[in-house]
């Protein structure tokens, strides 16, 4: 997964952190793509997906990535990534990245197709992902993203239940549905963890579209336990949507959540 100029090697680092450390040495400032404080970044990053390959965690993943292929749905052309984190700070952040990258390079996806957005990406961090090639969307869509006719990987790990249900809303019909692939919360989790009612009343579209889903979770593994925890492929097979009720798609009301106490994502302009 070398994007052009995203992997070169580095100065060595100065310790070791665990995975669940924060990093001490990633300062906000303002630099350019070329700068010291993305290229220790880029370093990490590289570690990071060397890691992901020596644990055989990648390995055991991919077969639950590529399930989504075996169908006779067309490959994705695209993808967009919400909620990553701070992965210049945070290693479960960056472990998240190195895993999108390979994510890519495993579906042949060019990096210049993979739009990413966090309102909390800092100027490096936003350095860094232009460095490797990558996108970032404009503002704060709220997960509100269309897959425009294009078979579209959602790689959304940790991120919000509303997040997942505007996806849905704003794609709601088989035929787009059916072009989606969403890494993510389980939403079989999501089902067994929340009380039905409340599922119904504000994630309305998650509730609808559990009987027209396919979900493969990924592997648990003993040193990812907090980066992939409860997460999966979740794909929308065309006959299996054809198959739910006809008044399932009648009601396309955009979700406004004013009943939810917990929302979990960041709305546009805050």
């Amino acid at each position: 997964m070398a994007a052009a100029g995203g992997w070169r090697a580095g100065r060595a680092r100065r310790r070791r952190r665990g995975r669940g450390e924060e990093d001490e040495d990633d300062d906000d400032e303002d630099e350019g793509e070329g700068g010291p404080g993305t290229e220790a970044v880029l370093r990490r990053l590289r570690e990071a997906r060397d890691d992901l390959l020596s644990s055989g965690f990648w390995a055991a993943s991919a077969g639950a990535v590529r399930s989504p292929l075996s169908g006779p749905g067309e490959p994705p052309a695209r993808c967009v990534c919400y909620g990553l984190g701070r992965f210049g700070r945070c290693p479960a952040a960056r472990y998240q990245l190195a895993f999108l990258l390979l994510l890519l390079d495993e579906l042949r996806v060019p990096p210049a197709r993979c739009a990413l957005f966090d309102p909390a990406f800092s100027a490096r961090e936003a350095a860094v992902l232009r460095a490797l090639g990558l996108c970032l969307l404009p503002e704060n869509e709220e997960g509100k993203h269309g897959v425009e006719g294009e078979a579209t990987v959602f790689y959304m790990v940790h991120c919000g239940k509303a997040l997942y249900n505007n996806l849905l809303w704003s794609n709601w019909s088989p035929v787009a549905l059916s072009k989606m692939v969403i890494i993510g919360n389980s939403f079989r989790g999501i089902e067994e963890r929340l009380l039905s009612r409340i599922l119904e009343r504000d994630y309305s579209y998650i509730a609808k579209v559990l009987k027209g889903v396919e979900e493969v979770a990924l592997p648990s593994h003993p040193r990812y336990l907090d980066t992939f925890n409860d997460t999966s492929v979740h794909w929308f097979p065309l006959d299996k949507l054809q198959e739910l009720s006809p008044e399932v798609w009648d009601f396309v009301e955009e979700p406004m959540y004013q009943d939810c106490e917990d929302l979990e994502i960041i709305r546009k302009g805050e």
